[in-house]
């Protein structure tokens, strides 16, 4: 028998009675005598036969052993050994013959008038049927159906149909004398008299049930689920009892903690379990149905684990809260190792694609450190001995960067202090061996435990990678998981289902002690904390005791020579392997049938274990980054002593770097020093930093768009365009709009503009000079100087900072200091200081003179800060926030030069472990700070502490501003809300006594996203408020409005159209939307919404379709559906679906009744829009999508062809079709085919530049394309002399194309963020700039004197000069 489903003994157990598959897959009953076992005699095969039936269940009859039934589905069979064959004939089922049969059982009968003998056999099906037969007759004797839901006492038809209703899905059976008890699929086990006359009693399960069993006193019922639970219902006093809990798969990891005796397990049920060592008892469990769950960690100090799935998630929960605690994605790949070091400090994990994570444990949120790529080998599976970390904490060590190598590293720092190549160990081998798991040994040792391909574990020194010596082949096969004792005498392995023991120091004898028990191969093996038992996992949890120990008074040996080595003797025993067995030191303690060997019963769980929620915080995007040193090249030029040191408050002399984090106050040098201080602190640095998981910290969008480096700009006057209006605002920014009441002056950022907005008048004026994304911006307290600053990229080695004069609007200076980007600049309140603060990856503080724009001082900061502001009552102070404390800074001034003095405050244990985010000075002496779990702290600036806390939202604040007695703060959960802190100076007076009573909400709004900008006026009745979804808000709180005053699209915009008067544009969207706006002013009148889909193209209807109130907009969706939206009743008339795939291009036909749209997958199809009938389907370009579809009109007969329409389809593979028709007459004729070679791929995205052609609007037999050829040119192509008339160059491929109505002008975008102008008439070229990205769109308006271009989400607005016919 390939394979046993059931096994079943006999009354008397002198037979065994087996089902199962054979080799061929057909089911197999097999009879064996076991009557001379006790005797020291052998199983004996009395009977087998082979059978075609589907058999659910074998039940041997109690009053006869060689009497059996089976059941399955539609089939009820009575069987009979009799002279050695085994025998059966079918039960005649009716009707009911196609049941699916699922369990039975025999009973004795209790009615009077039959005889003693007579037994009943019950069965039951998946439809709910109880069906009663007769075993004698071979009859059915009733049939009766269990329905889920009943009045309490009403007796069930003695016969039921299958009309009757779903029935319970029954699973199980089994009956007493008086009772029947029924497990069934949606988790209830229900007691019922015989006669099924009323339900007795009904307990529900943690999961379907699989199987029921009465006890033999009737008293008990046993049963199983399908979720891995066993347990009984003691019947006299209805009480459910759980005995045991089990994984339903095999086990993947395993992870023990000393202080609780706890005990973590993941399994690939998609189950994380705690359980507790000592009582063998699970504690909690949690479920992902999503993900995998692959490795896991306990926090050796603190209630949490920490897990890692398939889906590259870490996450950390709390076994005190049975919550989310953090969670990360800055891995891509399944986790395949995860590890805390021993005093509880970092946390490592590694992932499928070989990245590598340091995370910091001082802190719940766990917050990432460091990522590094390619450090871990990508062919490891997930286990628990990929990451290993030293006992004393100090190193790390992994397989990578490939399976040949081991990499040691600093633990704290990520410094590679060893790599160890492993492949020719084995000098004598003709193959190249690789590492398959490791371990540290006792950190005294300071020995590495290398498991390796061919068979065998080496030992290797940690600090220097010599090999101290090698443990003989483990054959047959590798070593996958692999641990030592603490006391380093016994090493453990597991190789495929054996668990191998070995005397680490014996070195007489080579032999080791073999244990099985595992059917299937073991994942992972471990000592307990106390070292007395042996955890092994795989298809189960075994727990092994360790029967004989070393002497409590032995020492560690010491550290043996390569030569003296050698494997010592077995030491281990499982007494559940069988009866002749190897005197051994460990005992099985979790699969013998006798119960588990210990003194004391372990306590089962009375109810369900506490479940973690596995959704409590979601995704915040890839929240880690890539850390280094953004000073590496100072830090080589350093060659001084440190000048930075660390001092003690109010004391003297310097201190070891070592004690940085235990000191109080920073003492910075003059600036004639600070390049070398910067230099000596980034060398010191003991770990890199990661991105805080904190919306408030500034990212810049990722593009993969270049800088141009040859541009043919125009000379002033003689420009061809002006940029007039830009649509949009920079949600992606941090505190990058200023507004200032008395003055008016209003400006805010897109892209790498600043806009300057009259808010009267609505006009613009437009500063450009930044070269990538502006970050942040500061307005002078005077209004007279404006800072802006924006990030480092390929063409900018370091961040700009811009100085602005206000009134001219020119840029005075231009400074530089920070590397990566600036997340706050803030000016002093007398304005002659300036300071810049570097985001996570720069993490310097920089002070400026606003006189000369001279650097004063800078500091390089030990965390990553969020936020930074002068204290408004005095120049010569500042504060910092950031990870759990305030930093307060001290500006002394000595002659000319600043130092800088920093005392540190952390956050009251009151308030948690949480990130400060944001802070503004009340009244005197007041700062008020938030968090990112919602909470304003508010602090005492001259005694240093905090008195005053309390909950003022539900997410991360990342904005605050308080004058007089009010407090504004806007979070992440679009809130903005106004305080009433007009108590808290008197507050202050009690101290941490304070009580938050006093503080009110007075209003609330919610916007449209996280608030990431805000002013007010002085009395901060109204401001105006930025959000990440690209608003701008005029508040009004007197009147609990919100009006908004500057918006754009969130995402890409991928298309503009106009209305033939040009009154209105209608612009789509990434995110679904369909907006319209004023063309006058730019204002948003109309948006249409779709959720859950891109809007891709865009067609207006053109003016032929009738008066303005019949104007249509035809939107193309990534779904390949095609609504039509009514732009005066503002509303959709109508939605098709003439594609499959996502649409790519959309025109009108020139008398507007016809649709024309191009997909994905190449296909073009052709609509009617009044009947939404899709009558024409065009495949000549499928297989490339189509990129281009635009149609004009033509005199009939012109060109050859009949047929007043002329419209074209340009497709991604180079192949540009144009068609004359006639879609009254149903008539379209291919007018010509264009075929160009393939183009390079172009260096930004690695992909192929667009296929773009539009008919020439100065001569309709022309065409323009461009992205066609080999080449970066334009082609023209006439349609009349069937070739190429004229080429003209381009220094780059184009993005986009679009030729003026008027003037011989072509627009065309290039992705080095670089807009083109040509005059066809002179040939002349003008470059403007001005966009972020790619300009990957470019629209003439119909007059021809605006241009549209759009780069991602900004829109720019060009007036065109000169934009007549020419």
């Amino acid at each position: 028998m390939h394979t046993i489903y059931s096994l079943s003994f006999s009354g008397s157990g002198a037979l065994l009675y087996g089902v199962g598959k054979d080799g061929h897959g057909r089911t197999v009953v097999v009879a064996w005598s076991t009557s001379q076992v006790g005797r020291g005699g052998q199983v004996v095969v009395l009977a087998k036969v082979h059978t075609d039936l589907d058999i659910q269940a074998f039940r041997v009859a109690f009053f006869d052993g060689t009497r059996m039934a089976s059941c399955g589905r539609g089939s009820l069979r009575l069987w009979r050994l009799r002279g050695g064959t085994l025998r059966s004939c079918s039960v005649d089922l009716g009707e009911y013959c196609t049941l699916e049969l699922t369990d039975l059982a025999f009973v004795q009968a209790q009615d009077g008038h039959r005889a003693p003998l007579d037994y009943t056999l019950y069965v039951c099906s998946r439809n709910g049927h109880i069906l009663e037969i007769d075993h004698q007759r071979m009859a059915v004797r009733c049939i009766r159906r269990l329905l889920p839901s009943r009045t309490p006492g009403s007796s069930l038809p003695q016969k039921s149909t299958f009309s009757s209703g779903l029935g319970i899905a029954i699973s199980s059976l089994s009956i007493s004398p008086t009772v029947c008890a029924v497990g069934s699929e949606d988790g209830c086990l229900r007691l019922w008299p015989l006669d099924f006359s009323s339900l007795l009693l009904e307990a529900e399960q943690e999961g379907p049930v699989s199987s029921v069993c009465f006890s033999p006193d009737g008293l008990r019922v046993l049963s199983t689920t399908s979720s891995g639970h066993l347990g009984f219902l003691d019947i006299p006093s209805q009480e459910y009892t759980v005995l045991a809990r089990s994984h339903m798969a095999p086990v993947l990891a395993i992870s023990t903690e000393q202080s609780r005796g706890q005990l973590a397990t993941v399994s690939l049920d998609h189950t994380v379990r705690i359980w507790d060592l000592a009582t063998l008892r699970q504690l909690y469990d949690c479920t992902s149905s999503d993900e995998a769950p692959s490795a896991v960690a306990l926090h050796p100090k603190s209630p949490a684990v920490f897990c890692g799935f398939s889906s590259g998630a870490v996450r950390s929960f709390s076994l005190e809260t049975a919550g989310v605690l953090a969670e990360h994605t800055c891995h891509h790949g399944t986790i395949t190792g995860l590890v805390v070091t021993p005093d509880g400090n970092f946390l490592f994990s590694s992932c499928s694609q070989g990245s590598l994570a340091q995370y910091s444990c001082a802190v719940s949120q766990c917050p990432v450190l460091c990522v590094a790529v390619n450090a871990v080998c990508q062919d490891a599976h997930p286990g628990p001995n990929t990451l290993a970390v030293s006992g004393d904490s100090r190193l790390l060590a992994f397989v990578g960067p490939s399976k040949y190598t081991v990499t040691v590293m600093d633990s704290a720092s990520l410094n590679e202090l060893l790599r160890v190549d492993v492949s020719t160990l084995d000098l004598a081998s003709n193959h190249l061996d690789w590492a398959v798991a490791i371990c540290f040994g006792p950190a005294a040792l300071g020995h590495l435990l290398v498991s390796i391909s061919s068979d065998k574990v080496v030992v290797l020194d940690a600090l220097s990678g010599r090999t101290i010596r090698e443990l003989p082949s483990v054959r047959p096969i590798a070593c996958s998981s692999l641990a030592l004792s603490e006391d380093a005498h016994f090493l453990l392995t597991a190789t495929s289902r054996a668990i191998r023991v070995w005397n680490y120091w014996t070195q007489a004898d080579s032999s080791c002690q073999v244990y099985i028990g595992h059917s299937e191969p073991v994942q992972a093996v471990a000592f307990t904390p106390d070292q007395q038992h042996v955890l092994s996992v795989g298809d189960a949890i075994f727990l092994w005791d360790v029967l004989a120990t070393p002497d409590s008074g032995r020492s560690m040996p010491r550290v043996p020579l390569a030569h003296e080595v050698g494997p010592g003797p077995g030491q281990l025993e499982d007494p559940a392997c069988g009866a002749d067995r190897l005197p051994g030191q460990l005992e099985g303690a979790a699969c013998g049938a006798d119960g588990l060997p210990r003194q004391q019963v372990p306590v089962p769980s009375q109810g369900p274990p506490p479940r973690l929620d596995m959704c409590a915080m979601p995704p915040e995007g890839n929240d880690g980054t890539f850390c280094m040193s953004n000073e590496e090249e100072l830090c080589k030029e350093s060659q001084g002593p440190p000048v930075l040191v660390e001092r003690e408050t109010g004391g003297a002399g310097s201190a070891a770097w070592g004690s940085v984090r235990r000191s109080q106050g920073l003492f910075m040098s003059p600036l004639c020093h600070s390049w070398s201080s910067t230099r000596s602190i980034q060398e010191a640095r003991a770990q890199p930093l990661a991105r805080p998981d904190s919306y408030k910290h500034f990212t810049a969008r990722y593009k993969a768009s270049t800088v141009a480096e040859s541009t043919s700009f125009p000379p002033e006057g003689a420009k061809q365009l002006h940029l007039r209006t830009v649509v949009g605002y920079n949600g992606n920014g941090r505190a990058n709009m200023v507004w200032k009441p008395d003055t008016g002056f209003f400006a805010y950022t897109c892209g790498r503009l600043v806009v300057v907005e009259d808010l009267h008048s609505g006009a613009q004026k437009h500063w450009l000079g930044h070269p990538e994304e502006i970050s942040t911006l500061a307005l002078s307290h005077n209004s007279q100087v404006l800072a802006s600053a924006s990030c480092c990229s390929s063409a900018a080695a370091r961040c700009q900072i811009r100085i602005w004069d206000v009134p001219g609007g020119l840029c005075q200076q231009l400074i530089f200091h920070h590397n990566t980007a600036v997340q706050a600049l803030a000016f002093s309140p007398d304005d002659k200081l300036l300071v810049s603060l570097g985001d996570y990856g720069d993490c310097t503080l920089a002070l400026w003179s606003t006189a000369t724009y001279e650097l004063v001082s800078s500091a390089c900061l030990l965390e990553s800060m969020h936020g930074v502001a002068f204290n408004p009552w005095d120049a010569s102070e500042l504060t910092c926030v950031g990870t759990g404390s305030v930093a307060f800074w001290f500006l002394q001034q000595r002659g000319a030069d600043v130092n800088l003095q920093m005392h540190r405050e952390p956050v009251p244990e009151e308030v948690g472990a949480v990130e400060l985010t944001a802070l503004c000075y009340g009244a005197a002496p007041l700062l008020y700070c938030g968090s990112s779990s919602g909470q304003v702290c508010v602090w005492d600036t001259c005694a240093g502490r905090c008195f005053l806390a309390w909950e003022a939202d539900d997410g991360e604040i990342g904005v605050l501003l308080c004058l007089g007695s009010r407090l504004v703060s806007g979070s992440n959960t679009k809130r903005l809300r106004l305080w009433s802190v007009g108590a808290v100076p008197e507050l202050r007076r009690k101290g941490s006594g304070a009580r938050s009573s006093s503080v009110f909400m007075e209003r609330e709004l919610t916007l449209d996203g996280a608030v990431v900008s805000a002013s007010f006026d002085s009395s901060m009745d109204m401001g105006i408020v930025g959000t990440t979804a690209g608003t701008l808000w005029y508040v009004s709180w007197a009147e609990g409005s919100s009006t908004r005053l500057v918006s754009g699209h969130r995402s890409k915009v991928n298309e503009v159209v106009f209305s033939p008067d040009e009154s209105h544009c209608a612009t789509g969207g990434e995110d679904g939307s369909v907006r319209v706006w004023s063309l006058a002013s730019m204002e948003l009148v109309i948006q249409f919404q779709v959720l859950n889909q891109s809007c891709l193209c865009l067609a207006w209807s053109p003016p032929s379709c009738g008066h303005p109130e019949q104007q249509q907009v035809v939107a193309g969706y990534s779904d390949g559906t095609l609504r039509v939206f009514s732009i005066a009743r503002t509303s959709m008339e109508l939605k098709m679906q003439p594609h499959r795939a996502a649409l790519m291009a959309l025109a009108f036909s020139t008398d507007g009744q016809t649709i024309l749209s191009g997909d994905k997958d190449g296909v073009v199809a052709v609509s009617r829009l009044r009947t939404g009938i899709t009558f024409r389907v065009l495949s000549d370009h499928q297989g490339a999508p189509i990129c281009t579809i635009q149609s004009t009109s033509k005199k009939y007969g012109d060109l050859g062809v009949e047929g007043t329409d002329l419209w074209l389809a340009a497709s991604g593979d180079q192949r540009i079709s144009v068609w004359a028709s006639d879609w009254l007459r149903d008539c379209c004729d291919l007018l010509d085919w264009l075929s160009f070679p393939a183009p390079a791929t172009l260096e930004a995205s690695g992909l192929p530049p667009p296929s773009l052609a539009a008919f020439c609007p100065w001569d309709g037999a022309l065409l323009v394309c461009v992205g066609l050829g080999a080449h970066e040119e334009v082609v023209f192509y006439s349609l009349r002399q069937k070739q190429v008339v004229e080429k003209m160059s381009l220094p780059f491929f184009a993005m986009s194309l679009s030729l003026s109505p008027g003037a011989r002008f072509i627009a065309i975008g290039f992705a080095e963020c670089t807009l083109r102008l040509l005059d066809c008439m002179s040939g002349v070229a003008q470059d403007f700039t001005g966009h972020d990205d790619s300009v990957h769109l470019c629209r003439f308006t119909p007059s021809a004197r605006l241009l549209f271009t759009a780069a991602h989400n900004e829109i720019l607005v060009w007036e065109v000069m000169g934009h007549g016919c020419s």
